[in-house]
Protein backbone atom coordinates (compact mmCIF):
# COMPACT_ATOMS: atom_id res chain seq x y z
CA UNK A 1 0.00 0.00 0.00
CA UNK A 2 1.05 3.52 -0.73
CA UNK A 3 2.84 5.01 2.23
CA UNK A 4 3.88 8.73 2.55
CA UNK A 5 7.25 9.25 4.41
CA UNK A 6 8.40 13.14 4.87
CA UNK A 7 11.54 14.24 6.13
CA UNK A 8 10.18 15.81 8.57
CA UNK A 9 12.79 18.11 10.61
CA UNK A 10 12.30 21.05 8.48
CA UNK A 11 9.25 20.62 6.52
CA UNK A 12 6.87 23.31 5.92
CA UNK A 13 4.49 21.51 4.26
CA UNK A 14 3.59 18.63 7.04
CA UNK A 15 -0.26 20.29 6.81
CA UNK A 16 -0.49 20.25 3.28
CA UNK A 17 0.71 16.37 3.78
CA UNK A 18 -2.09 15.30 5.98
CA UNK A 19 -4.98 16.88 4.03
CA UNK A 20 -4.02 14.95 0.39
CA UNK A 21 -3.64 11.55 2.78
CA UNK A 22 -6.57 11.89 4.70
CA UNK A 23 -8.24 12.76 1.47
CA UNK A 24 -7.11 9.43 -0.04
CA UNK A 25 -6.42 7.54 3.25
CA UNK A 26 -2.71 7.16 3.14
CA UNK A 27 -0.70 6.17 5.62
CA UNK A 28 1.97 8.73 6.73
CA UNK A 29 5.18 8.10 8.75
CA UNK A 30 7.01 11.57 9.74
CA UNK A 31 10.93 10.90 10.55
CA UNK A 32 12.65 13.38 13.04
CA UNK A 33 15.39 13.68 14.79
CA UNK A 34 13.62 15.14 18.19
CA UNK A 35 9.67 14.97 19.30
CA UNK A 36 7.22 17.16 17.57
CA UNK A 37 3.42 17.59 17.41
CA UNK A 38 1.60 15.48 14.81
CA UNK A 39 -2.34 15.24 14.84
CA UNK A 40 -3.71 12.43 16.90
CA UNK A 41 -4.81 10.39 13.64
CA UNK A 42 -4.32 6.32 13.30
CA UNK A 43 -2.76 6.78 9.94
CA UNK A 44 0.12 9.30 10.38
CA UNK A 45 3.12 8.08 13.11
CA UNK A 46 5.69 9.76 13.96
CA UNK A 47 9.11 7.96 14.43
CA UNK A 48 12.41 9.74 16.45
CA UNK A 49 15.56 8.57 15.31
CA UNK A 50 18.58 8.92 17.45
CA UNK A 51 20.54 11.72 16.87
CA UNK A 52 23.53 11.64 14.55
CA UNK A 53 24.11 12.61 10.76
CA UNK A 54 21.96 11.38 8.56
CA UNK A 55 19.83 8.69 10.92
CA UNK A 56 16.30 10.03 9.39
CA UNK A 57 17.70 9.98 6.17
CA UNK A 58 19.23 6.36 6.74
CA UNK A 59 15.38 5.45 8.46
CA UNK A 60 13.61 6.65 5.75
CA UNK A 61 15.72 4.54 3.14
CA UNK A 62 15.70 0.72 4.89
CA UNK A 63 12.01 1.68 5.49
CA UNK A 64 10.55 2.90 2.05
CA UNK A 65 9.60 0.62 -0.47
CA UNK A 66 9.14 1.42 -4.81
CA UNK A 67 6.12 3.09 -5.07
CA UNK A 68 6.28 4.73 -1.81
CA UNK A 69 6.37 8.56 -1.77
CA UNK A 70 9.62 10.47 0.37
CA UNK A 71 8.54 14.32 0.61
CA UNK A 72 12.15 15.62 1.59
CA UNK A 73 14.33 18.88 0.76
CA UNK A 74 17.44 17.13 0.87
CA UNK A 75 18.85 15.82 -2.51
CA UNK A 76 20.94 13.20 -1.38
CA UNK A 77 18.10 11.71 0.39
CA UNK A 78 15.80 11.73 -2.17
CA UNK A 79 18.38 10.17 -4.67
CA UNK A 80 19.04 7.15 -2.13
CA UNK A 81 15.22 7.17 -2.64
CA UNK A 82 14.75 7.53 -6.36
CA UNK A 83 17.45 4.82 -6.55
CA UNK A 84 15.16 2.39 -4.46
CA UNK A 85 11.88 3.09 -6.82
CA UNK A 86 10.07 5.40 -4.46
CA UNK A 87 9.13 9.17 -5.67
CA UNK A 88 10.41 11.88 -4.46
CA UNK A 89 8.90 14.96 -4.04
CA UNK A 90 10.74 18.60 -2.73
CA UNK A 91 8.34 20.72 -0.75
CA UNK A 92 8.28 23.29 -3.13
CA UNK A 93 6.50 20.89 -5.05
CA UNK A 94 9.47 19.78 -7.81
CA UNK A 95 9.78 16.16 -7.97
CA UNK A 96 12.67 14.83 -8.17
CA UNK A 97 13.44 11.55 -10.86
CA UNK A 98 15.69 9.52 -12.22
CA UNK A 99 16.17 12.20 -15.27
CA UNK A 100 16.55 15.15 -13.22
CA UNK A 101 18.29 14.21 -10.12
CA UNK A 102 22.00 14.00 -11.22
CA UNK A 103 21.57 17.69 -12.24
CA UNK A 104 20.38 18.33 -8.85
CA UNK A 105 22.83 16.61 -6.76
CA UNK A 106 26.06 18.23 -8.63
CA UNK A 107 23.93 21.66 -8.40
CA UNK A 108 23.80 21.13 -4.61
CA UNK A 109 27.48 19.62 -4.30
CA UNK A 110 28.56 23.17 -6.44
CA UNK A 111 26.39 25.08 -4.09
CA UNK A 112 28.05 23.84 -0.80
CA UNK A 113 31.57 24.50 -1.97
CA UNK A 114 30.62 27.88 -3.12
CA UNK A 115 29.20 28.38 0.72
CA UNK A 116 32.18 27.13 2.18
CA UNK A 117 34.65 29.40 -0.08
CA UNK A 118 32.04 32.40 1.32
CA UNK A 119 30.63 33.13 -1.75
CA UNK A 120 26.97 32.59 -0.99
CA UNK A 121 25.13 33.18 2.08
CA UNK A 122 21.92 32.87 3.12
CA UNK A 123 18.85 30.14 2.94
CA UNK A 124 16.12 28.99 0.13
CA UNK A 125 13.23 31.88 0.47
CA UNK A 126 9.59 31.08 2.62
CA UNK A 127 7.58 28.86 0.51
CA UNK A 128 4.16 31.09 -0.95
CA UNK A 129 1.00 30.59 -1.31
CA UNK A 130 1.89 29.77 -4.92
CA UNK A 131 4.36 27.01 -3.71
CA UNK A 132 2.05 25.53 -1.32
CA UNK A 133 -1.03 25.14 -3.83
CA UNK A 134 2.25 23.75 -6.44
CA UNK A 135 2.92 21.22 -3.97
CA UNK A 136 -0.58 19.90 -3.28
CA UNK A 137 -1.10 19.39 -6.72
CA UNK A 138 2.01 17.65 -7.61
CA UNK A 139 1.53 15.21 -4.63
CA UNK A 140 -1.98 14.57 -5.95
CA UNK A 141 -0.77 13.60 -9.44
CA UNK A 142 2.01 11.93 -7.66
CA UNK A 143 -0.39 9.84 -6.25
CA UNK A 144 -2.82 9.35 -8.61
CA UNK A 145 0.10 8.28 -11.16
CA UNK A 146 1.09 5.66 -8.37
CA UNK A 147 -2.37 4.31 -8.08
CA UNK A 148 -2.72 4.02 -11.83
CA UNK A 149 -0.29 1.58 -12.18
CA UNK A 150 -0.58 -2.29 -11.87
Amino acid sequence: MLHIFVDADACPVKLEIYRVAGRYGLEVTLVANSRMRVPDEPWITLQVVKEGFDAADDWIVENVHAHDIVVTTDIHLADRCIKKGSRVLGSNGKPFTEDNIGMAVASRDLMSELRSAGEITGGSPPLTKKDRSHFLQQLDNMIQSIRRQP
